[in-house]
């Protein structure tokens, strides 16, 4: 026991120090950590670590979609539907299709059931790593929007491919309507299921009285309970959080207060960057085990497998993203779409932000040793290589070129948007207003009376002589006057936050970020009146 808690911790350590050193390197992180795990693993005496399935799928992939979905902005989620689910589920099967029909071809021993359980592992690009490489690179909201969305669904609908290729590997037989069926079912009632979990945790933080540090943890447990309670009835876990987390993002100014949101925003925060380090990590300590797994296929042969299958998934996701452009043109002639003449410069990014990661590795590794009959699962060792190089071609090259290719690229913004110093100058401004008409209007008399209400028209001066009457002995009732009224405003304050929430021109990223501000803010004067 003692060993297994110092391997966890020096893995912890380790990720933490490989996590500073690609900060300070100006690497992205996922693709340090990939590169730090795979060197380590080559260190002698260091214990290979084989990663169970059920630790990804259970204990990781919840949190990981709940986080993303959380972040997700709505309005920028229904403006860019349309592209969102052609990628999210029109790409991902197009891959899994070429990937089972090319590997069938040309790898010897594949046939297509096990091509396709290959495209189903490979087909979904990973959020973290792409919106980690994003960072600090000027590049269009809308862009990341699709990306971000894309991530979102894309997970479930290669799932869903990856089971009913097991199953079909299992049983020998394939039917095309049962299957087709079967995936709209799971996708709806997952979604259900999602929605119907949230709803309960929706009435729980709503109409109960809970401690904010309660209320936190319930914000923990809720992915779980969603995935779980999907997966129990067969349906997509996946798409479960995803959806409940959507619902409750939407309403998050209703369910939680300004302490919870703080506190919740920095433990959230630190457990997803935990949760994300150790997978990367892990990636590239597990490759060691993969290889020594290869029997009765060579180290070259397979690699070369592994390299042609990466070229193709790229090339097909290019290809696509730039058809897509061109009939989004052609198509927005005849119906309403979310912007024309998108051009080639945005699709490129989009086409080459294509990394692959958790979801892969978690896909892979569940896959069974042996089938019902005893026999050993056909092609395993070889599949779990395949992904293995496909992720780490994908991470490295594409991970570290993207920033040149944006660069030389230079994607512009589909759609006019305000720059965001813009946008928080504006939202800032108004609640401001929104605050001082509430001064001059309703609270005229006390400004004249009471000397704190009229330095709160700056700052310092109210800071300093709130500090003064703090410290006194006794009470006073200008400070208790100033107190409710500084509650008032901040009242206000988000009553006009909510309605400009609702304002096409700022971006629901920008209202969090000011949302934030004002968190900070109430919680100062809490402090300040405890």
């Amino acid at each position: 026991m003692r060993e297994l808690v110092f391997l966890g911790l020096t893995l912890l350590l380790g990720m933490a120090l490989l996590a500073t050193l690609a900060h300070r390197l100006r690497i992205p992180t996922p693709i340090f950590l990939v590169i730090g795990g795979l060197l380590t693993s080559l260190i002698p005496g260091v214990p290979h670590l084989s990663v169970e399935p059920d630790l990804i799928f259970l204990v990781f992939l919840p949190p990981l979609l709940y986080e993303a979905a959380w972040f997700m902005s709505w309005r920028e989620l229904w403006r860019w539907r349309r592209i969102v689910l052609v990628l999210a589920f029109g790409l991902v099967m197009l891959t899994a299709t070429a990937v089972g029909y090319a590997s069938a071809a040309f790898i010897p021993g594949f046939t297509l059931a096990i091509g396709f359980l290959l495209g189903g592992i490979i087909s979904p690009p990973d959020a973290v790593a792409a919106t980690s490489v994003l960072k600090g690179v000027n590049i269009p909201k809308s862009s990341i929007s699709i990306l971000e969305g894309e991530s979102l669904i894309n997970d479930a609908a290669s799932l869903i491919v990856f089971q009913f290729a097991m199953s079909t590997i299992v049983s020998g037989e394939f039917v095309w309507h049962e299957v087709a069926l079967s995936f709209v079912l799971v996708t709806i009632m997952g979604a259900g299921i999602g929605l119907a979990v949230a709803g309960l945790f929706y009435a729980i933080h709503r109409w109960l009285p809970i401690q904010p540090r309660i209320s936190i943890l319930l914000t923990f447990l809720a992915p779980y309970i969603m995935y779980l309670a999907a997966e129990e009835f067969h349906y997509s876990g996946v798409i479960a959080v995803v959806s409940g987390g959507l619902f409750l993002s939407k309403h998050s100014s209703q369910l939680l207060n300004h302490t919870e949101r703080v506190q919740g925003l920095s433990m959230w925060a630190t457990v997803i960057f935990i949760i994300n380090g150790v997978v990367f990590v892990l990636i590239g300590l597990e490759l060691p085990i993969v290889v020594g797994g290869l029997d009765g296929h060579s180290l070259r042969s397979s690699i070369g497998y592994g390299l042609a299958i990466s070229a193709l998934i790229i090339a097909v996701r290019l290809a696509f993203v730039l058809f897509a452009s061109v009939f989004t043109d052609i198509a927005g002639r005849f119906i309403t779409v979310a912007v024309r003449n998108v051009g080639w410069r945005g699709p490129i990014v989009l086409g080459w932000a294509g990394m692959r990661g958790v979801v892969s590795l978690a896909a892979a590794l569940s896959i069974p040793l042996a089938l019902p009959n005893g026999q050993p699962f056909p092609q395993r060792p070889l599949i779990l290589f395949i992904t293995f190089v496909v992720i780490l071609v994908t991470l490295v090259l594409q991970g570290l070129t993207l920033p040149l290719i944006i660069r030389l690229v230079h994607p512009n913004e589909v759609i006019p948007r305000l720059p965001e110093k813009h946008q928080e100058a504006a939202i800032n401004r108004q609640m401001q207003e929104a605050a001082l008409q509430e001064l001059n209007q309703n609270l005229t008399t006390q400004l004249g009376d009471n000397d704190l209400l009229a330095n709160l028209k700056n700052r310092l001066e109210g800071g300093l002589l709130l500090n003064q009457l703090s410290t006194a002995d006794g009470g006073d009732s200008r400070l208790n006057r100033y107190n409710e009224t500084v509650a008032q405003l901040h009242r206000i304050k988000r009553r006009e936050l909510e309605r400009l929430r609702h304002q096409e021109e700022f971006d629901e990223d920008v209202i969090r970020k000011v949302e934030a501000q004002l968190d900070l803010e109430e919680e100062k004067s809490d402090h300040a009146i405890r």
